[in-house]
């Protein structure tokens, strides 16, 4: 009875995704060598584990460190430059796709500490809400469950005047020449409406 399909997705668990790499490579070590021997073949394998360990099986003499180049002639040497850049650019797209899903991570994160620090700052308001609603008068929380405005009962300190047409620092006095003055002054609060 043989094994059922494994469905190829990345194993979440470190540990299994551990044993189950070191498993695979020693298998696909044993089919290289395997391939080599039994066909003649000349075969070379490179794995780079999750922490950029690098492991390399051949069954020639490798020449990616710089060693043994005296044997190569000039069509040896391009192919082994053309290895190294294909090497190269594929180690610098995955690096580039670990930064970048670094990043992505990295701004997940960021957005949920804002959100968390803007609720226990919303939550802090409304504490400070609610003590202010206690020290109000009965008459004051009777006028809010009138729905009176709010703003009117808990604004403690008066608003300063908008100035329209000048400069907020010019006052309007008798000395004041008439093309300095403001041309409108806006009262600092307006008149609520009665219901009559």
């Amino acid at each position: 009875m043989g094994r059922g399909r494994v469905e190829l997705k990345r194993i979440e668990n470190k540990i299994n995704r551990q044993v189950t790499f070191s498993k695979r490579r020693s298998g696909l070590l044993k089919k290289a060598r395997e391939i080599s021997v039994l066909c003649d073949a000349d075969v070379a394998l490179i794995v780079f584990s999750t922490k950029g360990k690098l492991l390399d099986y051949s069954n020639q003499p490798w020449n990616f460190m710089g060693e043994d180049l005296d044997s190569l002639n000039l069509r040896g040497l391009q192919s082994l430059e053309q290895q190294l850049d294909s090497a190269l650019k594929h180690i610098r797209s995955r690096k580039n796709q670990a930064m970048n899903e670094s990043i992505s991570e990295l701004q997940k994160k960021y957005f949920i500490m804002q959100d968390r620090t803007l609720r226990e700052h919303n939550n802090l308001l409304s504490k400070k809400i609610k003590e202010k609603e206690k020290e109000l008068t009965p008459q004051e929380q009777e006028g809010l469950q009138n729905n009176m405005d709010v703003s009117s009962v808990l604004v403690t300190q008066p608003l300063e005047s908008l100035t329209i047409g000048g400069s907020p620092e010019v006052k309007s006095n008798e000395e004041t020449p008439t093309s300095c003055r403001p041309k409108t002054i806006l009262p600092p609060l307006m008149p609520l409406p009665t219901n009559e």
